[in-house]
């Protein structure tokens, strides 16, 4: 068997990861797909909340049980996953053992983003504080501009055939 992977994808809100993480989801059998910002949903949100911390650990939890499940491909969605000290506290306590991660940072212009958040009907203001934030270190960057889901996951399967 295939060592299995663990792809996070992060990026700024609107720069795709939901769309291509569903996409990738499909392409690849064997898969279970996890949206962590889900686990950071509480009201009122603040990233200065402590509390977060128990959605660190919920996604710890997530990633931990579909791993040990034997997934190959275990493919996780997360804005915070994008912050290095973040997943390093969510990677920390992941139970499974000998998996392999994939890092995937996407990006887009200003532009893009402004595009897909209005599209998206977001009622607060575009907020470029996540797109300028430098990638984690060793991360695959990839730009979504004028992409398609479908071409996004051939760039992301074309990556993870480098990875063992």
């Amino acid at each position: 068997m295939k060592k299995q992977k663990l792809i996070i994808l992060s990026g700024s809100p609107c720069v795709g990861k939901t769309t291509v993480g569903n996409a990738l989801f499909d392409a690849c059998t064997n898969s279970a797909y996890f949206d962590g910002d889900g686990a950071w949903c509480v009201n009122p949100f603040s990233l200065q909340d402590p509390r977060l911390r128990c959605g660190d650990k919920t996604m710890s939890f997530a990633l931990s049980n579909y791993l040990n499940c034997g997934f190959e491909y275990v493919i996780f969605a997360s804005v915070v996953a994008g912050d290095e000290q973040i997943r390093k506290n969510i990677l920390r306590d992941i139970t499974a053992k000998d998996y392999s991660i994939v890092g995937i940072t996407l990006t887009c212009s200003e532009e893009t983003l402004a595009a897909r958040h209005k599209k998206r009907g977001d009622p607060g203001e575009c907020s470029f504080f996540w797109l300028h934030q430098p990638p984690v270190t060793g991360d695959h960057v990839i730009r979504t501009d004028g992409k398609t889901p479908d071409l996004l996951v051939k760039e992301i399967l074309t990556i993870l055939e480098t990875v063992e």
